[in-house]
């Protein structure tokens, strides 16, 4: 039975990390990207041969387009060396970066960092990557619960996200006729090292995520990974143009 093989960006570490690691307990391949923690990217690499799946590590900054066709060189030549085929099956969008301010306190080079790694970056990756998407494979973007709930501080990174939503809806209308899907998951507030850490090292923070959650407590990374890989298999075929909220009943 062939393996599909799936490229998830900023995949070394958090809720990147482990939807490498849920694809490949699926029996996928996987390609990661990271952008500085090469280290962290290629134990993650190391776990998924020791289950006995291919996986590789590339170096990715997801906000600089213009690297984007240097980069799917990189990704087309190993998918020669590394895999014996010259396509992918799966795209999942996942890099990404926090930032907090309020609106009267956002600059421009704050808006725009945030627009490149978590829209431009998306739209445009994924343009580069679809001459080499099987058709009937699928692509997976990362939203946020903040699309759908509002908290303050964070205009920008939302706003971004609620763009990516849209343009998911987009990609699974034009993409369709090839049998690709494309969805977009809404992570809650997740305890990780991402955005500095605040949830994870703010007691106070989690006790008021505690507080507006259904089931009572933050997310962990483990709580994503699992929608990811399920989305990436054949029982998931008739979903697309969806959005998934991963939040445990935050603001429900």
């Amino acid at each position: 039975m062939k393996s599909n093989i799936a490229l998830i960006t900023g995949g070394s570490r958090g809720l990147g990390k482990d939807m490498a690691l849920r694809l490949a307990e699926k029996g996928n391949h996987v390609i990661i990207t990271y952008n500085t923690k090469a280290e962290e990217a290629q134990h993650v690499v190391n776990q998924i041969q020791q289950s006995g799946q291919k996986a590789a590590a590339l170096q990715l900054n997801t906000g600089d387009i213009k690297s984007f066709d240097s980069f799917i060189a990189t990704v087309k030549n190993t998918l020669k060396q590394e895999f014996g085929t010259d396509r992918l099956d799966f795209l999942i969008n996942n890099a990404g970066m926090g930032s907090n301010a309020p609106i009267g306190e956002v600059t421009e080079e704050m808006f725009d960092e945030l627009m490149n790694v978590h829209f431009k970056g998306v739209y445009f990756l994924t343009q580069k990557t679809l001459p080499i998407l099987n058709d009937g494979g699928g692509i997976v973007n990362v939203s946020s619960g903040l699309a759908r709930f509002s908290v303050p501080g964070s205009s920008a990174y939302a706003s971004m996200k609620g763009a990516v939503e849209v343009f998911t809806r987009y990609l699974a209308k034009e993409l369709g006729p090839k049998g690709i899907r494309a969805n977009v998951i809404a992570p809650g507030a997740i305890a990780t090292d991402f955005n500095g850490a605040h949830l994870r090292e703010s007691e106070q923070i989690q006790n008021f995520v505690s507080s507006v959650t259904a089931l009572g407590r933050p997310g962990m990374a483990e709580d994503i990974g699992g929608v990811i890989a399920f989305l990436c298999t054949a029982d998931a075929r008739w979903i697309t143009g969806q959005r998934i909220e991963i939040s445990g009943g935050m603001f429900v």
